[in-house]
């Protein structure tokens, strides 16, 4: 197979062909069916190492040229023939590849809501930080508003992402544990 696209921070079964990369992308912004900015797209690509940074940015320069995406203020979205080509040509792309890309932009996109429907908010204090997770329940009310103590910075970081990675989880894990269903507290932290 012919290699026309820079292999740095690609991992093995990754994408090393330009066109690949291109309906790649295509592939992702119709599934997903919601605009992404270039920088969702490369931590997408990039994070999972599907292809290379470089070669992401200059795949969907060439995919808007040609009029396969479009930008729009909230992000980049696929064109009709920008979804043509990814029900025609995404069985080219791996299996492993179209999972792992998919997977990405989904956990991306729960993470998006979830910052908008739910808060951190972070109070450095004199010897560490006071972590507030506040879950949304519509409104100006919250359905749970958790506050614990950490001792530095970088620990107040760590339990915002991941309470973003899952409030729902971190609810009904709080929830179980006050009305006494332990059972089902342990099956969440498995």
């Amino acid at each position: 197979m012919r290699r026309d696209a820079f292999t740095g921070g690609v991992d093995p079964g990754g994408l090393w062909v330009q066109n690949d990369i291109r309906i790649l992308i295509c592939y992702i912004l119709d599934s997903v069916q919601a605009p992404l900015s270039q920088e969702d797209l490369s931590r997408i690509v990039q994070g999972r190492g599907l292809a290379n940074y470089f070669e992401t940015g200059d795949a969907l320069a060439a995919l808007e040229k040609l009029g396969h995406v479009r930008r729009e203020e909230a992000g980049f979205t696929v064109t009709e023939t920008g979804r043509e080509i990814a029900a025609r040509l995404d069985a080219e792309l791996p299996v492993a590849v179209r999972d792992k890309a998919l997977e990405a932009a989904l956990l991306l996109l729960a993470e998006a809501r979830a910052r908008r429907e739910h808060r951190v908010e972070v109070e450095e204090q004199a010897n560490g930080c006071q972590v507030t997770c506040r879950i949304g329940g519509g409104g100006d009310r919250d359905l749970l508003r958790v506050s614990l103590y950490v001792p530095d910075r970088a620990q107040a970081q760590l339990a915002e992402e991941r309470f973003y990675q899952n409030p729902d989880r971190v609810y009904r894990l709080v929830l179980a544990a006050l009305t006494g269903d332990l059972e089902y507290a342990e099956e969440l932290l498995r």
